[in-house]
Order: C-alpha cells, then sequence, then structure tokens
C-alpha cells in the first residue's frame, strides 16, 4: 500500500488537501432483505480475464468478470504510481472479493450472485464522464435480475 510519508510533498499536499464527499446514513432506495437479493461485485481495479482488452490509461469503458471466473484467468492493468498491487497478488478478494460474496449466498445471507460481475479502471480523472457507462451497466445488471451492487473502490 502506497504510504504518505513515502510520497514527494506535492504529492502529499494533494492526497492532504484533495475533496472528500460526505454521505447521509439514510439508503437512497429500500429494496427486499438481504437474504433475497442479487448481488453483483463492481470493482475499480482494473481487473479483466486474460483473454480481454487491457485497460488503457483513462478509460472509462468496464470489463465484465462471469461469475464463475478462477482468480488465475484475472489480470489487473490499473495504472497508478502510487498503486500497490501486492494485496490482489497474494489473495484477489481484497480487490473483487468474489470468494467472501460466494461464501455468503452458500450461507443463504444473500438470495444470489449474479451472472457477471464488473470491473472499471480507477483513478480517472473526469468521473462525470462515467455516466453514460454506468448508466449502461445498470440495464445490464437489471436484465440479470440484480438489486444490489457491492462497490469495491480501489
Amino acid at each position: 500500500m502506497a504510504r504518505l510519508d513515502r510520497m514527494s510533498p506535492r504529492l502529499q499536499e494533494h492526497f492532504l488537501t484533495m475533496p472528500c464527499p460526505a454521505f447521509d446514513a439514510t439508503p437512497w432506495v429500500t429494496g427486499p432483505p438481504l437474504a433475497e437479493r442479487r448481488v453483483a461485485l463492481i470493482s475499480t481495479a482494473g481487473l479483466h480475464r486474460r483473454d480481454d482488452r487491457p485497460f488503457s490509461p483513462g478509460s472509462l469503458e468496464y470489463r465484465r468478470i462471469p461469475a464463475h471466473t478462477p482468480p488465475d484467468d484475472l489480470v489487473m492493468s490499473h495504472v497508478s504510481t502510487n498503486f500497490d498491487r501486492t494485496g490482489f497478488q497474494q489473495d484477489w478478494n481484497v480487490v473483487f472479493p468474489l470468494d467472501r460474496l460466494r461464501e455468503l449466498a452458500a450461507a443463504g445471507v444473500v438470495g444470489s450472485l449474479a451472472r457477471d460481475h464488473y470491473s472499471f479502471m480507477g483513478a480517472i480523472g473526469d468521473t462525470h464522464a462515467l455516466e453514460p457507462h454506468a448508466r449502461e451497466l445498470a440495464r445490464t445488471m437489471q436484465a440479470d435480475g440484480v438489486d444490489t451492487a457491492l462497490l469495491v473502490p480501489v
């Protein structure tokens, strides 16, 4: 993991003064009990299958990751000088907790898993430019019956 005390003074200042949004604790929407929900993962780790096109810097697209994808078939093409891939290399659940989600589904904590899960590239500048892609993904997940998305920011 990147450590603030090991960064250049310019980067330290950038991260220390970066605006951080505050969110109300009230859910935006209501839904069925968790044990009845169909859940999809959405990561910003720049993950893709080995046979997919890698992400390029600033990419706004997302990649589909089928639920049956084995960990060894995932590649991280997230690009940032401040990004440490060690955690992902040791346990993919750090950035894509599909094993943990499978365990929750098996225990009946969540209803079911989506057929597919998704990854975007993190560290992009204009997040507003993601909106068309996010809307497309929302329609795709809705067609799969997904009513809950677990966002995994990296």
